[in-house]
């Protein structure tokens, strides 16, 4: 016997997926349960889900408001920037 499981996606990360899936000859059925099987091995999920630290959190948040922002007119501008600092 079996359980039915229904998650909502977007139907082009649905779509997307379905294809990696059958190039690897895989259902959308047969990888959730493999996922969940993954689960109750692992006693949580089989791979490793981060969550920004502080800095990390702080240069996002200044780029979402336009903080602390250095541009450059050339590539080698950039370069030059990014290798004074080492």
């Amino acid at each position: 016997m079996t359980d039915i499981i229904r998650a909502r996606v977007e139907p082009e990360l649905k779509s997307e997926a379905v294809k990696v899936l059958n190039s690897l000859g895989l259902t959308p059925s047969a990888a959730i349960r493999i996922f969940l099987q993954q689960v109750v091995s692992e006693q949580g999920l089989p791979f490793p889900i981060k969550k920004p630290n502080a800095a990390t959190q702080a240069a996002m948040e200044d780029i979402e408001k336009g903080r602390n922002l250095t541009s450059h007119k050339t590539l080698s501008a950039l370069w030059a920037d990014l290798n004074s600092g080492v």
